[in-house]
């Protein structure tokens, strides 16, 4: 059994946040794989389904980003898992937008959320970084991530969180590199073939070839007699 996270803080106000794009990666996966309703429990919300033969709960944590590591850690107590069975989805500043990387284990580079499943369940969780940019500088930071994704974020954030859905079973199955793939050509899809020239060719067919000559039956000797008559 897996135990997929997403970080971000509860209620209306913080649902378009770009500090809450965990929770939106967990709803997207949860809608595209007919997972249950989502219902209170382990201080937060839970969902629970199959991704491909994998059993997986998620969790988007109700105790605000800074104290996540309750909701998880009481979850986590009540399945019997190790953090080695835990997946978080959070945002991640030092990736542009439009990037994602899965890293196992590590520091918490300042993330709150992460800070706190550090102190709660220690650094051996897997996590799924997803780029939201950085505003250029440090102080700026808070109220970056606390203001929603702009319109022009749209046209890459929809894509990746459908790819992450796409990609879920995989990423559940322990095969990181086909679920990033997954989210790959979601964002960068495969160019169609250029059907242009085809389509030209048959509305502007090939000239019909001249026909052959009929053969000659004469004599090298006839022909030169014919020729000068």
């Amino acid at each position: 059994m897996k135990l997929f996270v997403g970080l971000g803080n509860p209620g209306s106000k913080y649902a378009g946040n770009r500090h809450n794009v965990g929770f939106m990666a967990l709803d997207r996966i949860a809608d595209a794989h007919g997972f249950g309703p989502w219902r209170g429990k382990y201080q937060g919300q839970i969902s629970d389904g199959l991704l491909g033969s994998e059993k997986v709960v998620l969790l988007k944590p109700g105790t605000f980003m800074n104290n996540s590591g309750q909701s998880v850690g009481e979850a986590m107590r009540f399945y019997k898992l190790t953090p080695a069975d835990v997946t978080v989805f959070h945002d991640e500043i030092d990736l542009a937008p439009g990037k994602l990387r899965v890293k196992q284990g590590g520091g918490h580079a300042g993330h709150n959320g992460l800070r706190s499943l550090h102190a709660h369940i220690n650094d051996g969780y897997e996590r799924v970084r997803i780029g939201v940019g950085h505003p250029g500088h440090k102080d700026a930071v808070p109220h970056f991530v606390l203001k929603d994704f702009a319109k022009a974020d749209h046209d890459w954030l929809w894509p990746m969180l459908d790819g992450i859905a796409d990609g879920a079973p995989d990423l559940a199955k322990g095969d990181a590199g086909r679920f990033q793939n997954a989210v790959a050509l979601r964002l960068k899809p495969p160019r169609k073939k250029d059907d242009t020239a085809e389509k030209s060719a048959k509305s502007h067919p090939k000239p019909a070839p001249d026909p052959e000559p009929e053969p000659d039956g004469r004599s090298a000797l006839q022909r030169l007699m014919d020729k000068f008559k």
